[in-house]
């Protein structure tokens, strides 16, 4: 049986505290997403005015929903980051083949680096097609096998080998992305390979976004934890090209690129040498400052020293590429509306009063300059991840109205996913899989950060089988957010956004926090996830 016997008895005496969620304040939902995603706030970015204008809102409704500061007296946990901001940035050329090839940045090629260093140089650098730049020994699959990397820029795809396929059947998972599939692995693993540069092309399906999307995040001053070596085992350039400009090198080199996608599919793929030379350079200014993340706690009665966790990122872009003029990335739906839910949950909890176990609520910084916040609360937590239960992360909620469905991101993890099972069936609907699996949203928030240290985080959020209009008007909603307002300007809060959907969710999220929070059970990772071992030593060692 995946679920413990301690658990399944602990459902069958679920607390009516539990069962039925306090109200959930729509007004709050409404008045803190308003406020934070408004131009006062700038889009929210770390290390900025905006951050400083968002901590002090922050804590002004943490105190106001009851909450204690939860970090010894504080309501802040310090996030040291580092600011880089690339300028006068070269075009990326290329030499060497039948033709120069030169990108333009913003254009046709963002680029950016993780060492800090007040000037990047990539010169005369050897270039090498590595497929989808996988090193995956458990499964007999190294892109890198029998090619020397070191000094050269390596061309990447981005997402899985077998992300084209339908099923959840393959090398990789099929349709659902691995941690292999995403952006960050590609880079990690090209400076284990000794990489100078590393390219990933862009293509829109396998990314789950548009280029739009690339150039908003991927220009303009980027964040990274501040540690000690400042990044120099990283490669020295990283970046997106368009397809197009991918198409366009390959053709220079003398090389099918649509032969070489094909072939990169499949296992024994060799990385292929292109023969041209790679180079750019660009300046760095350099910031340092720390962000904070937000700690508020609500003290439990009996085991105080047990937590149960809300996890939500307050973070944005900032200012951004204009669109029409506009320059603020406001971030309404990501993740205003994540964050004032967090508020609106530890209203509903405090009005009930302490439960058993401590509950934390913990707004993040820098999610989306790679989930540096809730990275540096897991590697240095204010609570010990040993003591702490488990919980629920929120990255934007559902504005669109009630859904008959939801989705678990990431199923088949924890034994989170068996206790909140009946919370579901509660509002007559249905746990249905991932529609867009391919998208590897179980690695694009803050909940594996904790997921990566052993903590099981729950990952929920309304399908797209809306009670009104059925399953094209979900798809449809979901599309034309992803295509028009995702990591945008337009990204801005509408007051004739509907809510029942979102705090339908809230109840369960409320309901299976509360659970938790009441009970004495210690759900774990199922025996196959590859987080089991880590929280097995935890609790072992706690």
């Amino acid at each position: 049986m995946r679920l413990a016997l301690s658990a399944i008895l602990l459902l069958a005496s679920t607390s009516a505290a539990a069962q039925t969620a306090p109200q959930i304040s729509v007004d709050t939902l409404k008045q803190v997403t308003e406020r934070l995603s408004s131009d006062e706030f700038e889009g929210r970015a770390p290390a900025t005015a905006g951050e400083e204008k968002t901590l002090a809102y922050l804590v002004e409704r943490f105190q106001k929903a009851g909450l204690k500061p939860g970090n010894k007296g504080s309501w802040f946990q310090d996030v040291p980051l580092v600011e880089i901001t690339s300028q006068n940035v070269t075009p990326l050329s290329f030499t060497g083949g039948k033709t120069p090839v030169s990108l333009d940045y913003r254009k046709d090629v963002v680029i950016a680096t993780y060492q800090v260093t007040p000037k990047t140089v990539v010169k005369d650098s050897d270039v090498v097609f590595v497929g989808y730049g996988i090193n995956a020994p458990e499964r007999g699959w190294n892109d890198y096998a029998g090619v020397d990397v070191k000094g050269k820029t390596v061309v990447i795809l981005v997402n899985d080998p077998d992300w084209q396929t339908q099923e959840l059947k393959g090398e990789f998972g099929g349709r659902a992305m691995t941690y292999y599939g995403r952006w960050t692995y590609k880079y990690e693993e090209a400076a284990r390979q000794g990489a100078a540069a590393a390219i990933i092309v862009h293509d829109t399906e396998p990314a789950a976004y548009g280029w739009g999307v690339v150039q908003s995040s991927w220009t303009g001053p980027q964040l990274e934890q501040d540690t000690p070596g400042d990044h120099m085992d990283q490669s020295k350039a990283i970046g997106w090209i368009q397809q197009d400009a991918a198409k366009a090198l390959f053709a220079s080199a003398g090389k099918d690129y649509a032969a070489l996608l094909e072939a990169a599919k499949h296992k024994g793929f060799k990385a292929v040498p292109l023969g041209v030379k790679a180079q750019v350079s660009f300046d760095n200014t350099i910031r340092r400052q720390a962000s904070k993340n937000v700690v508020g706690i609500l003290p439990g009665s009996e085991r105080p020293d047990e937590y149960v966790l809300y996890s939500a990122h307050w973070d944005h872009l900032g200012r951004c590429d204009a669109v029409n003029g506009d320059d603020i990335c406001n971030g309404a739906l990501d993740n205003a509306s994540g964050t004032a839910s967090l508020i609106a949950l530890a209203e509903a909890h405090a009005k009930v009063g302490p439960a058993k176990r401590s509950l934390v609520f913990l707004a993040v910084t820098a999610e989306e300059s790679g989930l540096l916040g809730s990275k540096f609360y897991a590697e240095n937590p204010v609570f010990p991840l040993a003591r702490t239960v488990g919980g629920v992360n929120m990255d934007g909620v559902n504005n669109v109205g009630r859904a008959k469905d939801f989705v678990l991101v990431g199923v088949g993890k924890s034994e989170l996913e068996d206790l909140v099972k009946p919370f579901v069936a509660a509002q007559d609907r249905v746990i249905v899989p991932e529609p867009t699996p391919e998208r590897g949203y179980y690695y694009r928030s803050d909940h594996f950060s904790f997921a990566k240290l052993g903590v099981p985080m729950l990952y929920g959020e309304s399908g797209e089988d809306l009670r009104v209009g059925g399953k094209e008007a979900g798809k449809k909603a979901a599309d034309d957010y992803t295509e028009h307002r995702y990591h945008k300007p337009q990204d801005q809060y509408d007051p004739s956004w509907n809510w029942d959907g979102a705090l339908e969710d809230l109840r369960i999220f409320y309901g299976l926090g509360r659970q938790l929070a009441e009970g004495t059970t210690w759900p774990n990772w199922y025996p196959t996830a590859e987080f089991r071992a880590i929280r097995d030593k935890s609790r072992a060692g706690k």
